[in-house]
């Protein structure tokens, strides 16, 4: 009987150290993921938000067959307003005339990390949309 003596709760101690690190590595996991699904979410909202910025064309040039061009105010608007809708922030921005692009800000909370302290992380996106005239397949 004094052989197996001092082994006596080994398996518990190896039991609740197990558990920890398995607690520890699944916690990781899922809030890993959810950080890469909220990165994910924020690209879209931004490719969301600029298509619907680009749909907001200056009519006179366009008309005229002269050339493409975002109207800059409404189409700004326009992100400006989808991103507000989407429950997130970012910036909208329009270059040379024809391509809107959007960078959007967000934050995941975790679900396991905040035991552990780790708080909010922050998650970026941004998409760009560019306004094109094509005749029979082939950009004018």
């Amino acid at each position: 009987m004094t052989c197996c003596g001092r082994e006596r709760g080994s398996i518990s101690l190896w039991l609740v150290t197990t558990t920890i690190v398995m607690t520890i590595l699944v916690g990781l996991a899922v809030d890993l993921g959810g950080q890469v699904h909220a990165k994910q979410r924020a690209h879209n909202l931004a490719a969301q938000a600029a298509r619907a910025g680009g749909q907001h064309v200056s009519a006179a040039p366009a008309a005229e067959g002269r050339y493409l061009a975002v109207d800059t105010s409404a189409g700004r608007t326009a992100a400006r307003d989808f991103l507000s809708a989407a429950g997130v922030t970012g910036s909208v921005s329009i270059q040379g005339g024809d391509t809107i692009t959007v960078r959007v800000t967000d934050t995941y909370r975790p679900k396991f990390l905040s035991l552990v302290g780790i708080g909010d992380l922050p998650v970026t996106g941004h998409a760009s949309a560019r306004l094109v005239r094509t005749m029979r397949g082939t950009e004018q």
